[in-house]
């Protein structure tokens, strides 16, 4: 039994979810690979669309949102001549040996782009084993309109009414949640959580911007620090080193913990009493997965405004603005405890630790029952 992942390199999140897929897989005996779609392609298109991604959403956020919504304000169910859809067929040629080469019993597409390239080599048969796209974020991205996929795995059931604006049948949905790595699906009591960060057993905030540390996190942090709660914060910079010592450097009356890059984000979670974030799909997968209540500030224009969306209108978070400031969010959480609770029922409702598991259970199913068809 093979399965072949198809992501493309836009951020962290696809490429973490197909190796999610993948890990889980090869503990069920499913050979698997990942194939980077843009990579594959063209190195230096896929270079160049990725340090793209980043530099536009970090520095010109306003221009990236405003993009985004004008493509998604397109509701375009597929049409085989579709601009977008032309693309994908005019690259699709370069993948077309290497899938009859590997001969996958499933494909699995992270990316809407991925579909598209996909959905063009079903149709001309060179493709004839089951297909799934996923949806990584809480929110169903501009271009699903112009795919067609045999399945498609979604955050929740509540975003049935927008796959089913983009022209997708129920019937091809699955709201299993976003997969996420192995790690997450089960939970450390808190106690055990903060002594294995040697760290103490008290109310605990885990601050966490994304793997560049986006936002102001010193001002933030100093908003945290004047607060007349007791509390210690772990605040987790990323890759960016500079904030990282800027905020070590600084004098805070309450106990500041600061991290780098971490691989050991399950733990932090376990041991925090709420998650201060950005709102990415992964990290909104792994927090809910972990029953943790959110605060969500700086979400990048565009998907992660429309997560934010859906958390705080599902009851799941609260979100910060200029108005509204990180110092009030905490004072609601930790002064009234009927605040907390209903945070916390939200979360436990759309959090979905197996997500990853029903999935590869759901293609472990799917590969057998086109064998036994074949058989028969």
């Amino acid at each position: 039994m093979k399965a072949l992942i198809m992501s493309v390199k836009t951020g962290y999140g696809h490429h973490s979810t197909g190796q999610a897929i993948i890990e889980c897989l090869a503990e069920k005996g499913i050979e698997s690979e990942m194939l980077d779609t843009f990579d594959y392609i063209n190195s230096m298109l896929c270079e160049t669309i990725d340090n793209g991604y980043l530099f536009s959403t970090k520095n010109f956020p306003e221009v990236y949102g405003k993009a985004y919504d004008l493509l998604d304000k397109r509701v375009e169910p597929y049409k085989r001549f579709s601009p977008i859809s032309v693309i994908s067929k005019l690259v699709s040629h370069k993948l077309r040996d290497y899938i009859v080469e590997y001969s996958p019993d499933v494909i699995v597409c992270t990316h809407s782009f991925a579909c598209m390239v996909v959905t063009y080599l079903k149709e001309k048969e060179i493709v004839d084993c089951p297909t799934i796209g996923i949806v990584t974020d809480f929110t169903v991205h501009p271009f699903w309109e112009s795919t067609d996929m045999d399945y498609y795995v979604t955050a929740d059931s509540l975003l049935n009414n927008q796959m089913q604006r983009k022209g997708i049948a129920v019937e091809k949905i699955l709201p299993l949640g976003i997969p996420i790595k192995r790690k997450f699906l089960t939970k450390i009591p808190k106690k055990e959580a903060r002594a294995m960060l040697h760290i103490e057993n008290c109310r605990t905030i885990l601050v966490m911007m994304g793997s560049m540390g986006f936002g102001n996190l010193k001002k933030q942090l100093e908003a945290i620090d004047a607060l007349d709660v007791d509390m210690q914060v772990l605040c987790v910079c990323g890759k960016n080193e500079k904030v990282k010592k800027e905020i070590e450097r600084h004098k805070w009356n309450k106990k500041i913990i600061t991290y780098g890059f971490v691989d050991n984000v399950e733990v932090l979670m376990d041991a925090a009493d709420c998650i201060i974030t950005k709102p990415g799909g992964l990290t909104t997968s792994e927090l809910l997965a972990k029953r943790l209540p959110a605060i969500i500030m700086n979400p990048i224009p565009g998907q992660e405004d429309r997560n934010m969306q859906f958390l705080v209108n599902n009851g799941a978070a609260i979100a910060c603005n200029d108005t509204f400031g990180i110092d009030e969010a905490l004072f609601e959480l930790f002064s009234h405890n009927w605040r907390l609770r209903l945070l916390k029922l939200s979360v436990s409702r759309l959090g979905k630790p197996k997500s990853t598991l029903d999935l590869c259970d759901f293609i472990e199913n799917l590969i057998k029952q086109k064998r036994d068809t074949k058989n028969n």
